[in-house]
Formats: structure tokens, sequence, C-alpha cells
């Protein structure tokens, strides 16, 4: 036992608290300064932390004491077990309220009681510091719940629902008309600590959301009203602007403003961006992609061919459908995570719906197909819309002028002779299914070059190919719809299409 001063030990208890020292740290000071055994009794009656040889079997025998101790009872017992001398001290003012034991063959002296009392008092502090730490992580835990939630919603074009999640809270984001999407890329480590940074007491962040991506770690979704009289066209925006500017590892890619209704097209917009920032010498991008096929074709046409592609799929469950949704775009295990299902769950589901249509998902030009078929449907439609009752088939709707127009605008910018290799790596890369290996085998390439090449391709094009690769499908239909034009032209051209008719008519 080493023996100090009262205020001696006070003091040094309060400097091991200030290094961070936690209760176990205080009940092993505590006994080398007593010469005692110590253990702290936590309010749910069980030994919660104790010092090195504490007989822990001991508080068995002091069941009755504790009680009267925690209900509030008495404030201090001592008493003999055996041989030993025990006495047990509460703390706090909340029933059950804590006990502090000490034990050992003699009774305390009155500075080592007087230290045991200091430092229970130091213990309950440390033991409310910590439920209230808990407390907050949880309320954080279940703020970033309601986000994603709120999030999803507006994914969906809900807006209503999303109002109703935050029904005596309303984030100013859903009364905005406009909404931009931000998303950030930054070391998965780094977006907790920057959502605390910059939310506010109401558990949203200003005039936006910031909200990790179930899917990729690295990438923070933030919607920020596109609004000055809320702040968050300006304010959210340079935030983003300087944590791009103060951090080589940060990338934002941002998208036009769309109604709030339409935020998954706009985060459509900002996967395509962030691409493109990601290959940037700035790491800052904002969308300025051409339209994709489903926002060209003529309208009635398209539909009547998207509902009639779609039609098998009447027969399978609404959770089928949201699950091909996202997996014509996603990995399976990133629908999983989006939708909080197994990864064999979604597979089953993707199966149901390969077996209803006849298709095979594994193949990229029929999830190019499906996904086309699906932006048509999710198009706002009006009453016209459904006049025309004969679906003509895909090839013909590619072969016509505003796909052609599209397919032609679309690839202009690798057509530069400066990007011949980006070019043909695509065609490689689409033809092999999308498998680097194969590709790189194919154009006698490293897979470290045909990724570069792509990468290019993702800036010129301005699509995002390898992360989400929600831009393989515009390629795929561009490529498709020249590949035909070249088909049907006199073999002069000496080029060999890379379709046949029948592929495209069908």
């Amino acid at each position: 036992m080493e023996v100090l001063g009262h205020g001696e030990g006070v003091a040094e208890l309060l400097r091991l608290v200030r290094r961070q020292g936690g209760p176990a740290e205080v009940l092993e000071l505590l006994a080398r300064r007593t010469g005692a055994h110590v253990a702290w009794i936590g309010r749910e009656s069980a030994v919660e932390a104790a010092s090195a040889g504490f007989p822990r079997r001991l508080a068995g025998a002091l069941t009755e004491h504790l009680e009267r101790l925690a209900e509030g009872r008495v404030a201090a017992v001592t008493t003999r077990v055996g041989e030993l001398e025990v006495h047990l001290q509460t703390f706090g003012g909340r029933e059950p309220r804590p006990v502090l034991v000490t034990v050992g063959a003699s009774a305390l002296g009155r500075e080592a009681a007087t230290l045991v009392s200091q430092a229970g008092g130091i213990l309950d502090l440390l033991s409310r510091a910590s439920q209230a730490d808990g407390g907050t992580r949880g309320y954080e835990a279940k703020a970033a719940q309601l986000r994603f939630a709120v999030l999803t919603a507006l994914l969906e074009g809900n807006v209503t629902m999303a109002r109703r999640m935050t029904t005596g809270d309303v984030p100013p984001l859903l009364d905005a008309e406009r909404v931009r999407v931000h998303l950030l890329h930054c070391p998965p480590a780094d977006r907790d600590r920057l959502t605390r940074t910059y939310l506010d007491p109401a558990g949203y962040h200003g005039p936006g959301l910031m909200v990790n991506c179930p899917v990729f770690k690295e990438q923070l979704i933030c919607p920020v009203a596109d609004d000055p009289g809320l702040g968050g066209r300006f304010r959210q925006g340079e935030v983003f602007r300087r944590l791009v500017e103060e951090n080589p590892g940060y990338a934002l890619g941002v998208s036009r403003p769309h109604p709030l209704a339409a935020t998954a097209a706009a985060y459509g917009e900002a996967v395509h961006a962030l691409a493109v920032a990601r290959n940037s010498p700035g790491r800052l991008a904002a969308y300025r992609g051409r339209p994709s096929l489903a926002h060209v074709l003529p309208r009635r046409a398209a539909l009547a061919w998207a509902r009639a592609h779609l039609e098998p799929l009447r027969t399978v469950p609404e959770p089928t459908l949201d699950v091909i949704r996202l997996a014509v775009t996603f990995s399976r295990s990133g629908v999983a995570r989006l939708l909080h299902l197994s990864r064999t769950t979604v597979t089953a589901h993707c199966r149901r719906a390969e077996e209803a249509m006849g298709i095979d998902l594994g193949e990229v030009r029929t999830r190019a197909t499906l996904d086309l078929a699906l932006s048509l449907t999710a198009l706002r439609s009006d009453p016209a819309d459904t006049v025309q009752r004969v679906a003509p088939p895909l090839g013909e709707l590619l072969r016509a002028a505003p796909a052609t127009a599209w397919a032609e605008s679309f690839l202009r910018p690798l057509r530069d002779t400066r990007h011949r290799a980006p070019y043909r790596t695509l065609q490689a890369w689409t033809d092999a299914n999308t498998d680097a290996r194969r590709t790189a085998a194919h154009l006698g390439l490293s897979r470290n070059t045909v990724r570069a090449h792509l990468r290019a391709a993702e800036r010129l094009l301005n699509r995002d190919l390898l992360t989400t690769g929600s831009g393989v499908h515009d390629v795929v239909h561009a490529l498709r719809v020249t590949g035909a034009q070249r088909a049907q032209q006199p073999a002069e051209s000496g080029q060999c299409a890379r379709w046949s008719p029948a592929d495209v008519a069908s």
C-alpha cells in the first residue's frame, strides 16, 4: 500500500481521469492507495469493474445490503464476512444507485475512507458520462436511420411519405422545390465524422441531408435544397468544395437541379459526375452529360414497347420488382445492403424474374434492355401515353432518327482520333460482357491499361462505368445503334458489324 495524503490521492485520481482512464484504472489506483480490494456495483446490481484480486463470489453474501443501498434506504454499510472487513457506500441520486465496495483485512483508516468516498463520486460521474455518451450514440444512430429512410422515400419519388416520416420537425430540404445531389467520395472512416460535424440539433444537416451510402463505403449521399433562401445552394456547396480542396483523397460529383420528386434522377447524375471528378485534376465535377436514350425515344411508341417488354413481370410479387429495379445497376450484394435483405433472397428474386421473362440478368445487354424499359415506364406520363396499342419492336425504335442522332452524339467524344484506344477498348469490353480480364486478353493489353481506357471513357462520356455501372447501359445502346447502322451500310466501309440486324430487331 502506498500512503499518500488525501489531497495528493484525489489529485492523482483526477490526473488519471484526464488521461481518459476508465473505472477499472480508477479502481486499481484506489486499491494501491488503500491496500483494499475494490469493486464498482452498477445499477443492474452486477460487478461492472473491480481491482485485481477482488473476491467476486463475495457479492452473493452481500445481496441484502446491496438491495438496501441500491434502493436508497441507507447510504453506507460496514460489515464483516468471515475474516474480511467490508465497507459499502452508495452514490448518485437516482435509484437504483451504484455501490462502491471495499474489502480488506481491517477497517479503512480515515484518510483512506475519505479517498474511497471521493473516488466513488468520480466513478459515478464517469458512469453518468458513459450513459450520456451511449444515449448520444443511440440518438445519432436513430437520426441516421431516419435520414436514410427520408432519402429512400425521395429516391422513390414519394415526397409525401418523406414528410410523414418527419412530422413535427420537417427538415428544410422537404420544403424546397428543387434539389441538387452532391455525392462525396472520401475515406470510409471520415463519413461518420463529417456527418457528426455538420449535424444540426434536429438531426439533419441544415438545408440538406448527409447519408452514408449503404453500397459504397467511400460515398456520402448529400441531397441539398437548391434554394438560396434556405442557404443550401451556397453554404452547403461551399462546405463540400472546401473539403475536396483541403483533402487530396476526396472527390465530389454534383447533379443539376431537379424537382424534389426527381431526387433519383439527380442522384444518377451525381454518380456520373463523381466518375468524372475522380478522373479530373480538381476532383470536382458538375454533371454535363447528355440525356439518356429513354429521354429521346418517341414517347408513345417507346412506352408501348416498354410495357410489352415488362408484361411478364406482372406475374411476379412487388418485392421482386423492387429488387429488379436495383439489380439492373447494382451488384446483388449491393442490392442486399440497400434493401436489408440477404444476398440469397436477392438471388431468389432475380431468378424469379429471369424465369418469368426468359432472360439472363448476367448479360449486360439484357440488363441494358430491361433498364431501358424500366426507365421509360418510370418517366412522367400524360393521358396521351395510353393511345398507342401496338408495340413496335425495339429494333424499330433504335433505327429511328431520334435514336441514331442520340447515339452519334453520345459517342462523338470517343470518335476523335486521339481517343480511338478508349473507344476500341469500350467496344471490346461490352462484347466481353464487361469482363476486364477477357477484354485485356482479346486486345493484348494489361488489365490496368483496360481500366485506364475505361476511366478515360468515363471522363469523355460523362458516365459512370466502373462503380455502379449505371452508365454502361447507355454505352450498350449507343454501340448497338451505331453497330446496326454499319450493318445496313454497303461493304465499302470495310468494317464488320458488331451487331446483326436480327440482334437489333429483338
